[in-house]
């Protein structure tokens, strides 16, 4: 049994229990609340019939893809997702879902505010979390993040890449090689470059932010 349920199957036959052993107009008193026992949202919303997390990501993801949504609704849909997958479980259902090719396409949107959510998104995703960083590098989208940092026409969409790529890179020695491999000399050490040398990281990525700084007033 999913452990989410689980919970929720326990807080119902302790509070039942507790109802039925209970003086007579005291039941209300000794219900306890769900937050107490760890049931989580999504197993409540299944019970309920409600949609899951995983429905949600992807009716997200379908929203932004589809040419038939306004952009309004397309940014209100990547800001869900956003949200949502700051949750590590989500970030790491991604892949399963089959959301991670359509997050990364929208990187090369003719629209600066899908590809400044896309990148925000990919951001959130592979923060602290290794398999989404493994995702990300074997998509090939480092060098994509790179690029956008370094050339795109609008300043917010390479402020998120900047944000991306220092999440990606951070702890994570593949795609820290990856990145000092696209990357203009200029911004990296010529010694190797360690991906838990947080000092050097930090080093990069205000090189990229002075670089953006200076296409911007250009």
């Amino acid at each position: 049994m999913d452990p989410g349920m689980n919970h929720l199957l326990k807080w119902s036959i302790e509070n039942s229990e507790g109802t039925q052993n209970g003086p007579a107009g005291s039941s209300d008193s000794n219900v306890v609340p769900l937050s107490g026992h760890g049931v989580n949202a999504e197993a409540l919303a299944s019970l309920l019939g409600g949609p899951s997390d995983a429905d949600l990501m992807k009716e997200s993801m379908a929203a932004i893809t589809s040419p038939e949504i306004t952009m309004e609704n397309k940014l209100i849909a990547f800001d869900n997702l956003e949200q949502l997958i700051e949750t590590i479980d989500n970030a790491n259902n991604m892949e399963p879902l089959g959301l991670w090719t359509p997050l990364i396409s929208q990187l090369d949107s003719g629209e600066p505010d899908l590809r400044r959510m896309a990148a925000w998104c990919v951001g959130t995703a592979v923060q602290n979390n290794i398999k989404a960083q493994e995702r990300l590098l074997a998509l090939n989208a480092i060098p994509k993040l790179v690029k956008l940092a370094i050339e795109d026409v609008d300043e917010t969409v390479r402020r998120k890449a900047i944000y991306a790529l220092s999440s990606e890179i951070r702890n994570y020695q593949p795609a820290t090689d990856a990145a000092v491999k696209v990357l203009p000399k200029e911004m990296v050490p010529e010694r190797s470059v360690g991906a838990g040398d947080m000092e050097v990281i930090d080093g990069i990525m205000d090189n990229l932010r002075e670089r953006s700084k200076q296409q911007q007033v250009t």
